[in-house]
């Protein structure tokens, strides 16, 4: 998703696919719900069947995420209004991935989620949106051809992560550093294969770079090959090149490493036949 701003109270709130509008609006989400520490033994009861739901969340996203082929995660604030520079360099980003042969996925909402989503809507892709539960409700972009909602943020997540072979991060607040992050511990402590992370826009990324390469680095926090996870460019097109040559290195690997061990397996199994044949004569 990213930023998901304040949207106008009043338009409603949405609770995994059930809309709530006036006097239904509940006081708090399902993730704060979950996340609360109650008193008793209530939880007993009420936790059992959050999982169930929680469950259901993981094999509505699979289902409907599993032949998406090829594809990217763009990441960027939804507060970014359609006049700003940000919102045309979304746009672009997302036009270019899906000239590229990627589909788009982006948190559903507006902003450079949109923009993305109708980068690559206009440039014929396809464009996924995983929408999450908020305090009101924000309903997926126009721009969205394929949209899941979510109540839980930890399984949205999982299916930007799981199902995109990158990450291309706009300018945004506290949602983008939060997914620009979790992909960087991801990928760092190697939970998952290597996939890029490009960062769009110097004039917004590069005092962070700074502070990760200074303070952060000099007291060891992070290593020097750390801060190679992360790519800064300013032009979409070199953000899309470096994801697909990057994705391009990565599944050459695997297959090398599949050929590798098909092999291994091929020499094992001819061993043990020899082994056989020579206990069988003696």
């Amino acid at each position: 998703m990213s930023d998901d701003g304040v949207p106008a109270p009043g338009s409603g709130y949405r609770k995994g696919p059930v809309l709530l509008r006036r006097g239904q609006i509940p006081a708090t989400t399902s993730d704060q719900r979950l996340l609360t520490r109650d008193e008793g033994a209530d939880w007993l009861h009420g936790d059992p069947w959050r999982v169930m739901r929680i469950q259901s969340e993981f094999v509505e996203g699979f289902g409907a995420l599993a032949e998406l082929g090829p594809a990217v995660s763009v990441f960027g604030s939804a507060r970014t209004l359609p006049d700003h520079p940000d919102y045309a360099l979304g746009e672009q980003v997302g036009r270019r991935l899906a000239e590229a042969g990627y589909a788009v996925i982006t948190g559903g909402g507006p902003g450079i989620m949109s923009a993305a989503n109708k980068g690559a809507t206009e440039a014929g892709g396809l464009s996924v949106g995983l929408g999450i539960e908020l305090p009101f409700e924000q309903g997926m972009n126009p721009w969205v051809d394929l949209g899941v909602n979510f109540r839980y943020f930890f399984a949205r997540k999982t299916m930007f992560v799981k199902y995109a072979e990158g990450f291309v991060v706009l300018p945004g607040g506290f949602g983008t550093f939060d997914e620009l992050f979790e992909a960087l511990t991801l990928v760092q402590t190697h939970k998952v294969t290597e996939f890029p992370i490009v960062l769009v826009g110097t004039d917004y990324w590069q005092g962070m770079l700074d502070w990760l390469r200074g303070p952060v680095l000099e007291r060891g926090m992070i290593r020097e090959a750390d801060l190679a996870l992360l790519q800064l460019v300013d032009d979409p097109d070199e953000a899309v090149r470096i994801v697909r040559d990057r994705g391009a290195e990565l599944r050459a690997a695997e297959r090398a490493a599949a050929a590798g061990a098909e092999r291994a397996q091929e020499e094992a199994e001819a061993e043990a036949d020899e082994e056989a044949e020579a206990a069988g004569g003696e």
